[in-house]
């Protein structure tokens, strides 16, 4: 017999995250796809949903939703308020959005609670917030504030991991701003997994955005990443968010990168510069400096380049080591470039440059930890190789960018104005890049821009 006022369990199912065979109850393995431990549980009818026309609705029953003419939608800007940091801000888009969803990941200890700590300490007078901690005790995070230096006054704060009681508690508090801290330790009292298992994040997140979007409460979600370096969980949280910024930084290093690989309100590939130190994340207004070596004379196998990071042209320097080969298959290895790409342009140096590395190791690193994605890298990177293999710096105060094609011609980049004003911006006295990128006046300040169109020139002009 069923006790009176019993809370009647959500009927759930298991469901592979492979193929998506569904089964009643979870076993080992899927017996569509063969695959293993794969079954992840999901709730197929929650209880409440029969009992609760409200379920799922913060301010009150929801509306039936009408199909509307697109062209008669009145567009309104967003609502962006400041987090009273000038990188992160960079990085959201201008500032954080009214009832958007922020899933912020990185590995441990990289920065992640101390940047969300500072952005609500610094947003307190102005946007009340709740800060939610499921790994630490209250005090350890009053303790950390201290440490810090923070102003904290109006910063509110709960120890829970229920979604359901934390979404009560900030249904009476009202802040527009609220931390969960992190994802994978929040559950549901819907589900019997575990918490951290797939369905529990899916739907503590699930939640979350729901409770953002009905209520205009801006939500930071701090993730976990696996030793892979992507955000553990299932891959439809990055979905279910608006934004996904992930916090790196070399081990051993002060600085940190934040950057943006997803965002609806924003530039994707944005990137904020941080420096670590003891009283937490300290802005770079000047990150191109960092990147840049500290040797006063010019170093054989390195070259420098203006790479663009969002709306944000930095200066790298490209390293390069050239050595003979003991093996019978040189080694190619690329940090921070695409090693598939360093082994063509390889071979374009081979075959329109007249240069040959066939017998020797190359090695390429991007210094400062920074991923460049785009093909402007292509000619600095052949400039450090040619450097280091013939044993003789560039030219000083010399910076290069251009894409380089498989016939040899140089080619075009965007933004090519901008990058070359970066570099006189920095002292930098020559540059060697594409001729479309070049201006008619040959000179941007007091830089002097030569304009090649082929591998040849550019290798020619560079090593003057």
């Amino acid at each position: 017999m069923a006790v009176t006022g019993s809370k009647s369990k959500a009927k759930t199912a298991y469901v592979c995250t492979d193929c998506g065979a569904s089964y009643s109850k979870w076993q080992g393995q899927c017996e569509a796809c063969g695959a293993w431990n794969t079954l992840s549980e999901i709730v197929v009818e929650p209880a409440a949903a029969k009992s609760n026309p409200r379920h799922g609705n913060w301010a009150g029953a929801p509306e039936q939703a009408r199909i509307t003419p697109l062209a008669s939608v009145k567009h309104e800007a967003e609502s962006r308020v400041s987090t009273g940091i000038g990188e992160l801000d960079r990085v959201l888009g201008g500032g954080l959005v009214e009832g958007s969803v922020v899933l912020v990941g990185g590995d441990p200890g990289i920065g992640k609670s101390t940047l969300l700590l500072q952005a609500i300490s610094a947003m307190a007078a102005r946007v009340p917030g709740l800060y939610v901690t499921g790994e630490e005790s209250l005090s350890q995070v009053a303790g950390r504030a201290q440490r810090l230096g923070l102003g904290i006054d109006g910063v509110q704060a709960l120890a829970e991991t229920c979604v359901e009681r934390i979404l009560s508690q900030a249904a009476q508090a009202k802040p527009r701003l609220m931390i969960a801290d992190s994802i994978q330790t929040l559950w549901s009292e819907l589900l019997t997994a575990a918490p951290g298992s797939v369905s529990q994040v899916r739907e503590s997140a699930a939640k979350l955005v729901r409770f953002a979007k009905e209520t205009g409460t801006a939500v930071f979600l701090v993730g976990h990443v696996t030793k892979e370096g992507g955000i553990a969980g299932p891959r439809v949280l990055e979905h279910m968010v608006d934004a996904v910024l992930y916090f790196e930084g070399e081990a051993g290093s002060r600085f940190r990168v934040l950057r943006a690989f997803k965002n609806r309100f924003g530039a994707v590939n944005e990137l904020g510069v941080f420096a670590m130190g003891d009283k937490g994340l300290r802005e770079v207004s000047n990150p191109s400096a960092i990147f840049l070596s500290g040797a006063r004379l010019p170093q054989p196998g390195s070259a420098v380049m203006v790479t663009r990071e969002g709306t944000r042209p930095l200066l790298v320097e490209v390293q390069a080591l050239v050595d003979q080969s003991p093996l019978a298959n040189p080694r190619r290895v690329a940090l921070g470039l695409e090693q598939n790409r360093l082994a063509m342009l390889l071979a374009v140096l081979h075959r329109h440059g007249g240069v040959g590395v066939f017998d020797q190791d190359v090695f390429v690193n991007v210094v400062g930890g920074i991923r460049v994605q785009e093909t402007a890298a292509d000619l600095p990177v052949l400039l450090a190789v040619l450097s280091s293999l013939r044993d003789r710096p560039l030219p000083e105060k010399t910076i290069a960018f251009g894409e380089v094609g498989l016939s040899g011609e140089l080619r075009p980049v965007p933004n090519g104005e901008e990058r070359l004003k970066e570099a006189s911006t920095h002292g930098f006295k020559r540059a060697v890049v594409p001729k479309a990128n070049a201006p008619k006046s040959g000179r941007v300040g007091e830089m002097e821009v030569i304009g090649v169109e082929r591998l040849s020139e550019a290798l020619e002009q560079a090593t003057d």
